[in-house]
């Protein structure tokens, strides 16, 4: 079978089957369709073509392009789930990565603002009862005070919002619903720009807006991840914080629940993450936080022995 018709199978049982989000399967597409390409240029366009060297090839020309770590492992699961789907539904009986050397995985400890870091944060932005500021207030607010991804915050529905009870459903990676507790805080915040910011944030010539959407942009549209980026960022640096990114405060947010003694399994559900060992990052932050402590305060924790 040809490799291109192939990833089209495959692409389309990612979104059907596996129900992906658009942002995951637009990686998925970005990095099989450049393995596609690198096999073209090899020589090979059917899956039984394929050999163990060409796919050696690919992961090395990567990691000679200056890909990190992550990235190439990202581009391995790529490749691993692909050739796995062909075996599977019989497209072909060739798997040229059993030969494929295991990346060594190396786990970052991810960036986490302090308690007071936060604060300050939120704190330094003011609205003033400009409609766009009390968007950002409330969309930072809400990513803090609930841990959401920026794909999660823009899809977001007015319909998704529980003041009630102090919720907020989420549809989270893979189309799975959770229930995330809405702080009071946040909801103060949202509310605040719901009733005050969002009634004028409309198409131009419309009395209101036509989405359904909790943050839109000035002209009434749904809010897209660039602009949360933005919003982040630039709250940051009213800080003096460069680069600020929105996953910052959802990791943030987690290190704080563990700290504030929350047990990992009920941070796991509030993250939305599957597996366990994803969520455990944030223990050896915990660790990392208590031993930098200790080498700070601890008279003899840095005296050499004589």
């Amino acid at each position: 079978m040809e490799i291109s018709d192939a990833l089209k199978e495959y692409l389309a049982h990612l979104r059907v089957e596996r129900g992906l989000s658009a942002n995951t399967l637009a990686a998925y597409e970005h990095d099989l369709n450049g393995y596609r390409a690198f096999l073209g240029q090899r020589g090979p366009t059917t899956l039984d073509d394929v050999t163990p060297e060409d796919a050696e090839a690919h992961i090395a020309a990567l990691r000679a392009s200056g890909l990190g770590a992550s990235s190439l492992q990202r581009h391995l699961s790529a490749l691993k789930g692909f050739h796995k789907f062909c075996l599977r539904e019989s497209l072909t009986q060739n798997y040229p990565l059993r030969t494929l050397p295991r990346l060594k995985q190396v786990r970052k400890l991810p960036t986490v603002l302090s308690i007071d870091q936060v604060a300050r944060l939120l704190e330094a932005c003011d609205p003033q009862g400009d409609p766009l500021a009390l968007r950002d207030r409330a969309l930072l607010e809400l990513l803090y005070g609930s841990g959401l991804r920026e794909s999660e915050i823009c899809d977001l529905k007015q319909d998704d919002l529980d003041f009630g009870d102090g919720v907020v459903r989420v549809i989270g990676k893979g189309n799975k619903e959770r229930l995330v507790p809405l702080g009071s805080v946040a909801a103060q915040w949202v509310r605040r720009y719901l009733d005050k910011g969002r009634t004028h944030l409309r198409p131009k010539g419309s009395v209101a807006p036509v989405s359904d959407r909790v943050f839109l942009t000035s002209k009434g549209k749904p809010l897209y991840r660039q602009v949360v980026f933005v919003v982040v960022r630039d709250a940051g640096e009213r800080i003096g914080i460069k680069g600020l990114h929105p996953h910052t405060l959802r990791h943030s947010f987690a290190t704080h629940l563990l700290e504030g003694g929350a047990d990992l399994r009920v941070v796991q559900e509030l993250l939305g993450h599957a597996d366990l060992s994803t969520t455990q990052i944030y223990t050896h932050i915990d660790q990392a936080r208590l031993r930098e402590a200790y080498l700070h305060a601890h008279p003899r924790a840095r005296l050499n022995a004589h």
